[in-house]
């Protein structure tokens, strides 16, 4: 039973149906493709209320967004509901400052891996823990939203429809992660071609040309300590939930709750490191 920001009850219509509209590609299951897509609905569906979330993803599927714009720290979007007018979704994070930004550029320059991958248009896993060590984590852990619905709901399922489109729109261009963040595309691959040499060709698997006679005595020791290797926690490893993502979800809701959003953190605690 819907209520309203004054705590009255309204009655929640069909959606007006959207010629054009932003719909997302997946029909069922997960959406979002790409690593980085699903962390960050793995961080919608940590924060935000499951029944919402399973309606949003209804109208996203839907194509009931009618358009959005992404600027640093902001995405607006226009989201069609139940009444003529559409329903108008602010959604607000914290962009990183200049200072901020040339500190992550100096990292990201500073591993020809991150840059390499960067300037091909690519997104290294790794580069969540660069931003995660700098203390500016890539992924928000927090959103403000608003909406003009009546819905006192946070996100209402206006806001959770423009959330998924996004999330797929990052498939599509990783860069918009990084926009969102404050840096578009062009300005942070002009500034890692700065941290560069003129003319350098960026090569993550050149290796030094150096005389055998120079290295006899080390040729076979590793270049870096085996326990200095073991400190590196494992890169890669299985998520507890990877069975509900590759498997379609069950059509059973419990209190109208998907069973699937019951499960996902179930399957998250027992994967978990047990407490000492």
């Amino acid at each position: 039973m819907p209520f309203d920001r004054s705590g009255k009850f309204y009655e929640a219509g069909r959606p007006i149906e959207v010629d054009g509209g932003l719909a997302v590609r997946s029909k069922r299951g997960k959406i979002g493709e790409q690593w980085w897509s699903r962390r960050f609905v793995d961080v919608l569906e940590e924060v935000c209320d499951p029944g919402r979330l399973s309606r949003g993803r209804a109208y996203a599927r839907k194509g009931q967004v009618i358009d959005f714009a992404l600027s640093p720290g902001q995405l607006v979007a226009r989201v069609q509901g139940s009444r003529p007018a559409p329903y108008q979704v602010t959604i607000r994070i914290a962009a990183f400052d200049e200072a901020q930004w040339t500190e992550i550029i100096e990292a990201l320059g500073a591993q020809a891996l991150y840059r390499a991958a960067l300037l091909a248009g690519a997104m290294p896993r790794e580069i969540v823990d660069l931003f995660t060590d700098l203390g500016l984590p890539l992924f928000p852990s927090e959103l403000n939203i608003d909406c003009s619905c009546p819905d006192w709901g946070v996100p209402c399922k206006h806001g959770s429809a423009a959330l998924y489109v996004l999330a797929e729109a990052f498939d599509d261009d990783p860069f918009l992660v990084l926009a969102w963040r404050g840096r578009a595309r062009e300005p942070l691959l002009d500034a890692l071609r700065g941290t560069t040499d003129p003319g350098e060709a960026v090569d993550p698997l050149a290796v030094a040309d150096e005389p055998l006679a120079d290295r006899l005595t080390d040729f076979y020791s590793p270049a870096v300590s085996l326990g200095r290797l073991r400190e590196r926690p494992a890169r890669g490893s299985t998520p507890p939930e990877l069975l509900l993502r590759a498997l379609d979800p069950p059509p059973i809701k419990v209190r109208h709750i998907p069973l699937i959003d019951l499960l996902r953190p179930v399957y998250r605690d027992l994967g978990a490191a047990p407490e000492e």
